[in-house]
């Protein structure tokens, strides 16, 4: 399973980002932590509008199954609804990527079921 973990930094021990488009980087992980994949989100970081549905994009593009972070605009979650990925929110409440991705393995994140901020949040 793919898991993609909104992101400070490049490596497992940074701490959740709690925005999803305007996160310094997304990190994608496997379950069991063993492969990373950085992504440098930083042109969305600025962007004036759609950093939300260009991110969606590039998880899609990654076939990413899961999403965890804190916080996910309307367009954001569509996009992702879209890809077929699911959006699981209070990862940012673990503090590391690595204890969010452990916390969504022993079932204590909670899927969305529709946005949970508004958009350009």
């Amino acid at each position: 399973m793919k898991i993609a973990v909104t992101s400070k930094g490049t490596d497992i021990q940074s701490a959740v980002d709690p925005r999803f488009g305007r996160a310094a980087y997304i990190l994608i992980v496997d379950s069991e932590l063993e492969n990373l994949e950085v992504i440098d989100n930083q042109k969305n970081v600025d962007a004036f509008k759609g950093a939300g549905i260009q991110a969606a994009a590039t998880l899609g593009e990654k076939q990413v199954d899961v999403l965890l972070t804190g916080y996910c605009g309307p367009n954001a979650f569509r996009t992702l609804q879209a890809a077929g990925i699911k959006v699981a929110n209070d990862a940012n409440n673990c503090g590391t990527v690595e204890a969010a991705v452990k916390a969504f393995n022993e079932g204590r994140l909670a899927f969305l079921k529709d946005a949970n901020v508004d958009g350009h949040w």
